[in-house]
């Protein structure tokens, strides 16, 4: 039983983890791209577009759920950076609270529930 509870606490901080890290792998992605279609239009003179920080223009179902999923994963961060503008301060922040908690938090505590059993 005690090894069943610690297989479900390591999968699930590995679940969360990768979670967490995958959105803001998107991010990093969405960011860049809007960064280069920027300097683009630029160079060569074309309208610029505004662009909400953060979300891209049409996210896909897969990559709604796991901005969804990221967004509840570190929601308990969130007032931590709350008083800044800055969206790869909020990401950055939030990701490395989530992975310290639920990486290494939750890891620990698995490793604690089989060691006292």
């Amino acid at each position: 039983m005690v090894g069943l509870i610690v297989r479900v606490l390591r999968l699930a901080s590995l679940v969360a983890c990768l979670i967490v890290l995958a959105s803001f792998a998107i991010f990093v992605v969405d960011e860049s791209k809007a960064a280069s279609t920027h300097q683009t239009r630029e160079i060569t003179g074309g309208p610029s577009v505004p662009k909400v920080s953060g979300k891209s223009a049409h996210p896909g179902s897969v990559h709604k759920a796991i901005d969804e999923a990221s967004d509840k994963l570190t929601s308990p961060f969130a007032g931590v950076v709350s008083g800044s503008s800055s969206e790869w301060l909020i990401r950055g922040v939030k990701l490395l609270l989530a992975l310290a908690v639920y990486g290494f938090g939750v890891g620990y505590l698995a490793r604690v529930v089989r060691v006292r059993v």
